[in-house]
């Protein structure tokens, strides 16, 4: 006998039945709605790239994650790869920028909701294979650029009804005025900035420990600096200590000016000035962000600027700014509600008599014409209690019954399916009648 663990999908991979994806996907038109009422236009990209797009753009860490496609024909036996499945939205939007610069306005404000591959251990929350909600403005230097990445994501999870979400705001410039002010040496600096990045999922005393074993950090640096990134009033001492650091006042103006623009739209509850944000790939360049919530593992949307991305790949040198949605801790908790009043259908129609079968198609259509889900019963057994049981399991909310009774007299009988009243109407009218009782689904 076969297995049910045959039958499940690769690790680290989901099916999706109606409910939860009827879910995901209004979900989606929620995002696109808002991302359009800001201006940004959709872009589509292939599933995988080439590998050498990919690689040298996410950190060392990253790289590891790439999923790699081996070379085929010929060449297949070489175990070379020359693929991969893209790792995110964001490098395929900058090799595409790259590629048709000329063609696209300036600045080209775009977003893409798409599934994207990490080769990751999957986990609690922590997939292999999931979908990414970017939006990106490439071409704009300004604040303003940063500010609007911003806001879009704030009144999309704002449209999501995430409750509690609030923005952790840092600068790269702030980062590396902090490696400065407390000494950190320039070939120690990538290295201390991954370890305390770590800061939110490990113990300060761990980050400590492994700056100076792993990292080569000098033991009171490295006390110095989380004991400052950790305490209570940890936004006002470091605060004092980038006074010495041009880059790190530099970083602070950044912060400063993104928070005074977004102030009138975002209440100051939901958006701060967050220190030991780090934020790991190495394309970032300037403002970084990290959206948080209570009961949410991690983050649940992130971003910032990206000013050489572009370049780096080839293409002309276009400053770029750019945020994501973490959908896929977002949707578990707007799933439950909504799959606890799921319905396949709005209108069940029963099949009384085989005879009549060619007026039940009828009538169905006229009622999908009216907009309506609606489903004919396909069932071998014409009994009427099997075939309620049907359309209650369908989650209808009318049923119209159609036998030779209502054939002789010329009607129908709606029956509502949550009180359990029913009156008959007219053959002709019942596609308007339900119109009138009931509202489509959307």
């Amino acid at each position: 006998m076969a297995s049910l663990k045959q039958f499940e999908p690769a690790s680290g991979t989901r099916d999706f039945l109606a409910a939860e994806y009827e879910t995901r996907e209004r979900a989606f038109a929620e995002i696109r709605a808002v991302f359009a009422r800001y201006g940004f236009q959709p872009l589509q990209t292939p599933a995988f790239e080439r590998l050498d797009v990919l690689t040298g753009k996410y950190g060392d860490e990253g790289d590891k994650l790439i999923f790699k496609i081996l070379r085929r024909g010929e060449h297949e036996a070489t175990g070379e790869a020359d693929l991969a499945l893209r790792y995110d939205l964001t490098v395929p939007l900058a090799r595409a920028a790259a590629a048709y610069g000329s063609q696209l306005p300036s600045p080209y404000k775009r977003y893409a909701i798409a599934p994207v591959w990490r080769a990751d251990r999957p986990g609690k929350g922590r997939f292999r294979e999931f979908v990414q909600c970017d939006l990106d403005i490439v071409g704009s230097a300004s604040p303003l650029a940063d500010a609007e990445i911003v806001l879009a994501l704030h009144d999309a999870l704002d449209a999501l009804g995430v409750p509690e979400f609030r923005f952790l705001i840092n600068s790269r410039h702030a980062l590396f005025g902090l490696l400065e002010a407390y000494g950190v040496p320039d070939n120690l600096g990538p290295g201390v900035l991954i370890t305390l990045d770590k800061l939110d999922k490990l113990s300060p005393d761990a980050v400590v420990g492994e700056l100076v074993t792993s990292r080569g950090l000098d033991n009171g640096a490295a006390h110095g600096l989380v004991a400052d990134l950790t305490a209570q009033d940890a936004v006002d001492r470091i605060r004092t200590r980038l006074k010495s650091s041009e880059t790190g006042q530099t970083g602070l103006a950044e912060v400063d000016q993104l928070l005074e623009l977004t102030k009138d739209t975002i209440p100051a509850d939901r958006i701060g000035f967050s220190p030991s944000l780090v934020r790991g790939l190495d394309y970032y360049t300037g403002i970084i962000f990290e959206v948080t919530a209570p009961g949410m593992p991690g983050s649940i949307a992130s971003g910032g600027r990206y000013d050489t991305l572009i370049s780096r790949l080839g293409g002309k040198d276009s400053p770029a700014c750019g945020g994501s949605l973490g959908i896929e801790r977002i949707l578990p908790l707007l799933r439950q509600a909504e799959e606890d009043t799921y319905s396949q259908i709005d209108i069940a129609v029963t099949v009384m008599d085989q005879s009549l079968t060619a007026d039940t198609f009828r009538l169905a259509a006229q009622i999908r014409r009216s907009g309506f889900r609606t489903g004919v019963y396909l069932g071998s057994s014409g009994k009427f209690a099997k075939q309620m049981k049907w359309a209650n399991d369908q989650g209808a909310r009318f049923c119209v019954i159609y036998g030779t009774a209502e054939h002789d007299a010329g009607t129908v009988t709606l029956r509502d399916m949550v009180s359990g009243e029913q009156d008959q109407v007219p053959f002709d009218q019942a596609a308007a009648e339900l119109a009138r009782r009931c509202t489509p689904h959307n």
